[in-house]
C-alpha cells in the first residue's frame, strides 16, 4: 500500500509511522520546509491527568504506551517519565485533589495526594510556599521543537518513506491522489491530511464550510536555563478549572470560594511548566477562542505566569529567552478526541485534537490505520 500523508506535524507524522511500521511505503507532503505549527508550539507534555474518563484516557493511556515505545527506538524524541506535581495552597484546592485521588480511574492515572515535603522531595526545586500537592504518575514529555525531525530520521531509514517540504497540496485528483502546487501528482491508496489549524483552502472545499472545528490561539514562553532539575512537569490549580477530569462539586466550590485571578480568567489561563533538555523551561499557557484572533502578543498572562512560577519555585524566574503564540485546531464538541471524516474515495481528514494533539497523536493515528485496515 502507498499512503500519501498531508501535513507534517505530529499528527501527520504519526499516521507515517504507523504506516511505515506496517510495511507500506509513504509520501509526506508539507507546506513549509519543515513542520512549523502547533505540534512544535507546545509543552510536549504527555499529559494523562486532566483528561476525561473514557475514551479519551483510554487514547491518552494507549498513546503514551505508545510514546515510550516509540522514544526507545528514536532517543531524539527525548521521551521521558516525569510524571507531573500540581502544588495546593488552600483547602479548596486540596478538596479537588482529594476527588480526584477518590476516581475510580485514579490509579490509572497515577494519582496520589502528597504532603508538601513529599513533593519536595519528588522535586527539590520546589522551595515556595505550599501546604499539598497532586502527583499524577503517568505524565511524561518529549522534546516538541525536534521530536517531528527525530521521527523524520528513522523514518527516512526505513527506506519506504519520503518527506516533499515546501509543497502545498492543492487539490485532490481521482481516487487517493494529490496534485501539489509544483505540478506533480502524488498517487497513492490512501491519503491522509493532518493540516492541523490550516481549515480553509482544500480542506473547506472537501469537508464544508459546517467543519466541527475550531481554531485556539495560545501563548506561551520560554525561560533561561533554570540551573537545577525540574523533575516534574508542573501545573497550578487554575488546570482544575480547565480540564475535565476535575469537574465535579469540589471544583464547584473552588470556583464560588476561590475565584480566579483576573488575568488568568480573562485570557483563560492555567500554569503547565515542563523542563527541556538544555535546562529551559516552557511555560504557559492562555486560550483565546474568538476570531478574529490578535496579531501581537500581551505581557499581562506573561507577569501572571512569572509570578505563579517564582511563588511555586520560591526563587525568580530565570530571564524569558523565547515569546510566541501558537494556533491549534480543536473539536467544537470538546469532549470528541479527534474530527476524522472521509472527504472523498481514499481521502480522510484527520483534526481537531485540541490540546491533545502531542499527547493522543500515537493512538489517534493508530486507530486510523485500523479503521482504514493497515
Amino acid at each position: 500500500m502507498r499512503v500519501i500523508v498531508v501535513g507534517a506535524g505530529v499528527v501527520g507524522t504519526m499516521h507515517a509511522w504507523h504506516a511505515v511500521s506496517r510495511g507500506h511505503e509513504v509520501v509526506q507532503i508539507e507546506r513549509e520546509s519543515e513542520a512549523r505549527g502547533a505540534s512544535l508550539r507546545n509543552f510536549g507534555q504527555i499529559w494523562i491527568s486532566g483528561r476525561a474518563g473514557g475514551e479519551e484516557l483510554e487514547t491518552a493511556l494507549r498513546a503514551r504506551e505508545l510514546w515510550e515505545a516509540i522514544g526507545g527506538r528514536v532517543p531524539g524524541l527525548g521521551f521521558r517519565s516525569c510524571g507531573s506535581l500540581t502544588p495546593l495552597r488552600t483547602a479548596h484546592e486540596v478538596a479537588v485533589a482529594e476527588a480526584a485521588v477518590a476516581r475510580p480511574d485514579a490509579a490509572a492515572r497515577g494519582y496520589k495526594l502528597l504532603t508538601a515535603d513529599e513533593a519536595r522531595a519528588l522535586n527539590p526545586a520546589l522551595r515556595g510556599a505550599f501546604t499539598a500537592a497532586l502527583w499524577c504518575e503517568r505524565d511524561a514529555a518529549v522534546e516538541p521543537r525536534t521530536a517531528q525531525l527525530a521521527l523524520k530520521q528513522e523514518l527516512l531509514a526505513s527506506g519506504r518513506y519520503t518527506y516533499l517540504g515546501g509543497r502545498e497540496v492543492r487539490e485532490v485528483v481521482g481516487a487517493a491522489s494529490v496534485r501539489d502546487d509544483h505540478g506533480d501528482v502524488h498517487a497513492g491508496d490512501a491519503v491522509i491530511l493532518a493540516t492541523g489549524a490550516w481549515l480553509g483552502g482544500l480542506v473547506r472545499e472537501l469537508a464544508g464550510p459546517e467543519l466541527p472545528v475550531r481554531r485556539v490561539r495560545l501563548q506561551m514562553m520560554q525561560t533561561d536555563p533554570l540551573g537545577e532539575p525540574l523533575t516534574t512537569s508542573v501545573a497550578d490549580a487554575d488546570s482544575f478549572r480547565y480540564y475535565p477530569a476535575y469537574r465535579g462539586e469540589a471544583l464547584d466550590a473552588l470556583d464560588a470560594g476561590q475565584p480566579q485571578d483576573p488575568v488568568a480568567a480573562e485570557h483563560r489561563m492555567q500554569l503547565l511548566m515542563v523542563q527541556r533538555r538544555d535546562g529551559g523551561l516552557t511555560v504557559g499557557d492562555t486560550h483565546e477562542y474568538e476570531h478574529p484572533f490578535a496579531f501581537d502578543t500581551v505581557e499581562e498572562p506573561y507577569e501572571h505566569l512569572t509570578r505563579v512560577v517564582e511563588a511555586f519555585l520560591g526563587r525568580p524566574l530565570p530571564r524569558i529567552r523565547h515569546r510566541w503564540a501558537g494556533v491549534y485546531a480543536q473539536c467544537t464538541d470538546t469532549a470528541r478526541v479527534v474530527h476524522r471524516q472521509q472527504v472523498r474515495d481514499g481521502v480522510w481528514l484527520v483534526t481537531g485534537p485540541g490540546g491533545r494533539g502531542m499527547t493522543c497523536s500515537p493512538a489517534i493515528a493508530e486507530s486510523t490505520a485500523d479503521q482504514l485496515g493497515w
